[in-house]
């Protein structure tokens, strides 16, 4: 029998779920990869995975889905890691460049600047090597993962994203989820979960196991993956899918 292909997001709020598919030894039964949240999703799409942690909006792009595990990547507030970085005030903003990595991110930001800001602005795409720290100053960008840690300190202003969705909603937000495009054996997926549960139950381990090379390390890591990322998806954060999705669906560009 063929092994189940994964592919799971690259970025630190991911750890606690690589350690518990590591640490679990359910590694040994599937074919793991790491990706940008966007070639999570490609990958998905075009067959060459069967699971994916994938952005949400994504799941439009699929002809069949199912979200098979009750973990996310998701926040009920401030997430840290998907922030509008810039260096004029609001006002003054008129053209956001977009992060061609999270096709999440890029929509979360349209959904909010037509049905919360109540805002037009030039929407431009970026692409790898894109520099972020030149953008003029009538202009922002929207940074996911790893990066916010590093690059927030070089602008004036940021938005936390997540933030922002909670004061127009009064729901969490979900970023990606665990998606299969086809039927998957449910003894397999509970296994899954059961490894995708033992790292999460174990946050301090997987801070000390990987969690040294990145840009975010150590306590602040801890604080980041124990009270910025919330990974239980519950009825509160698919109700929040749902309505994301329909808002993705009504906008105008």
């Amino acid at each position: 029998m063929d092994k189940i292909r994964i592919s799971a997001v690259k970025y630190a709020n991911t750890y606690p779920f690589i350690y518990g598919l590591k640490e679990s030894g359910f590694e040994k039964q599937i074919i793991l990869e790491t990706d940008h949240p966007a070639d999570c999703a490609a990958k998905l799409i075009s067959n060459r995975a069967d699971i994916g942690l994938i952005p949400v909006a994504s799941l439009l792009q699929l002809e069949e889905y199912h979200i098979i595990s009750d973990y996310c990547i998701g926040s009920n507030g401030n997430v840290r890691t998907v922030m509008l970085l810039r260096n004029c005030s609001f006002e003054e903003l008129d053209t956001i460049y977009l992060d061609y990595r999270s096709r999440t991110s890029v929509k979360l930001v349209q959904v909010l600047a037509m049905n919360w800001w109540k805002r037009k602005f030039n929407w431009k795409n970026t692409a790898e090597g894109f520099d972020i720290l030149n953008i003029k100053c009538n202009e922002a960008v929207v940074l996911i993962g790893d990066q916010c840690f590093e690059y927030e300190k070089s602008f004036r202003y940021g938005i936390d994203l997540s933030m922002e969705w909670k004061k127009f909603t009064g729901l969490p937000f979900v970023f990606a989820c665990w998606v299969s495009n086809k039927i998957i054996n449910p003894e397999f997926l509970a296994d899954f979960n059961s490894a995708l549960k033992a790292g999460l139950s174990d946050i301090d381990s997987v801070v000390d196991s990987i969690g040294n090379s990145g840009a975010i390390t150590g306590p602040v890591l801890k604080e980041y993956l124990s009270e910025n990322i919330d990974f239980i998806l519950d009825e509160e954060k698919k109700k929040g899918i749902d309505l994301f999705l329909s808002l993705v669906k009504k906008l105008d560009f």
